[in-house]
């Protein structure tokens, strides 16, 4: 087979290749020529930077009452302040790469002292801007008055002048924040030691000046400290649910397992108790203490009462508890008495020995009237005297002699107390 024979075509000449448009070279001169006349003019500055700084300062007085206070209570920093700021700026427009880590450290200082002072960071912000507006306006000027002719050139620079202007303004605000940050953690962290000092009552005398400053509670008056365990409520109330609508000045501290309430009475006397802030919370109030220096005195009273609490929830005033509190103070003698005047029971079936516990407590709880307690009861007046004779039988005891009847209340009110 004969191979098919192509008629050769003529080439074709393609559509020509056109190099890509080379950017002008007068704008490549024009950029080298703006930067030239950007050097000269910021060297000028230089020359007088101490006039620059001055006039800085002048309009921060005149438009910023923040300055106008630095500037009254330490004018040589505040100077200083400024003129290193802007030695910085505008050496940076003549050496970027070489100055723009100390130019940015700079900054930085001057954003975490300020905000360690107390300056507003709004009135920081503008003195840098106006000091960068300055900058600008005095290589201008500078250029105006050497060449003329140059001043159209900065315009290509502008762009650069005011990047390195936001930038420290933003690194300003960075440092400003993250100081009053680390201030911030510290002041909470120095009055939570203060405060967990005195309610574990080993602050120093010396240090109750500053403990009634950071806590803004007097150092002299009359104070309750009120203890709040379980079912935390949600949100920022917290335990201070735990208190009355109208509550006097309080300082909350919270603990990993118990929040304290240090709080100042009006009156001096108690306040009222309360239904716990959340069911099964648990609240228990101390007796008032005078002074701050008294309140771990105080706070031991609030734990003593809280220990009172019935495991399922509920608040327990120590005023109004006093025999129990006793009894829960001491527990190994609480037990030797327990034993002493309920022993005797436990050679009943258990629960015989309930009802006569219980018939027990609730002829005291009664006053001593079996009418009323077999009321209580549901029984008649008879079989609570029964059930009394009995107990006395049991134990030897007589509910006619007041010792016995002291010592079997105390005994009742430990059997009552939750486990500890």
């Amino acid at each position: 087979m004969h191979q098919a024979s192509r008629t050769p075509t003529a080439l074709r000449p393609g559509p020509a290749v056109v190099p890509p448009p080379r950017p002008p070279r007068t704008r490549s001169l024009i950029d080298a020529d703006a930067v030239g006349v950007l050097h000269r003019a910021a060297r000028a500055l230089l020359d007088d930077l101490a006039g620059l700084t001055d006039r800085l300062l002048m309009v921060l007085r005149e438009q910023e009452p923040a300055y106008r206070s630095a500037l009254r209570t330490d004018s040589h920093g505040t100077w200083q302040e400024a003129h290193r700021s802007l030695r910085h700026s505008v050496t940076s427009l003549i050496d970027p790469r070489g100055t723009r880590d100390a130019a940015r450290q700079c900054s930085w200082r001057i954003g975490a002292a300020r905000a360690e002072q107390g300056l507003p960071l709004d009135a920081l912000l503008h003195a840098f801007r106006l000091g960068g507006s300055m900058v600008w306006q005095a290589l201008v000027e500078e250029t105006a008055r050497t060449a003329p002719e140059d001043v159209r050139l900065l315009v290509h620079v502008a762009a650069d002048v005011w990047n390195f202007v936001d930038e420290h303004c933003t690194l300003v605000a960075d440092a400003y924040r993250q100081a009053e940050r680390r201030m911030t953690w510290q002041r909470e962290n120095r009055v939570r030691l203060l405060a967990a000092a005195l309610l574990d009552g080993t602050s120093r005398i010396a240090d109750l000046p500053e403990a009634a400053e950071a806590l803004r509670l007097p150092e002299q008056g009359r104070y309750v400290v009120v203890a709040v365990a379980g079912g935390r409520p949600p949100g920022s109330a917290g335990p201070r649910a735990a208190l009355p609508q109208r509550s006097p000045r309080v300082h909350w501290h919270t603990g990993v397992d118990v929040d304290y309430g240090i709080l100042l009475t009006e009156d001096g006397g108690l306040p009222d108790p309360v239904a716990p802030p959340v069911p099964g919370a648990r609240v228990g109030m101390g007796n008032a203490v005078d002074g701050l220096a008294a309140v771990g005195d105080a706070r031991a009273q609030a734990d003593l009462a809280l220990g009172l609490c019935p495991a399922e929830g509920g608040t327990v005033r120590l005023a109004d508890q006093l025999p129990a509190a006793m009894v829960v103070s001491a527990p190994e003698l609480a037990a030797c008495l327990t034993e002493r005047v309920l022993g005797p029971l436990a050679r009943l079936e258990p629960a015989d020995a309930d009802v006569l516990v219980e018939t027990l407590a609730t002829w005291l709880a009664c006053d001593g009237s079996a009418q009323r307690a077999g009321e209580r009861l549901y029984c008649h007046r008879n079989t609570v005297l029964n059930r009394l004779r009995r107990y006395e039988q049991l134990t030897g005891r007589s509910l006619s002699r007041p010792s016995d009847v002291v010592e079997i209340s105390l005994a009742l009110a430990a059997r009552r107390l939750p486990p500890r």
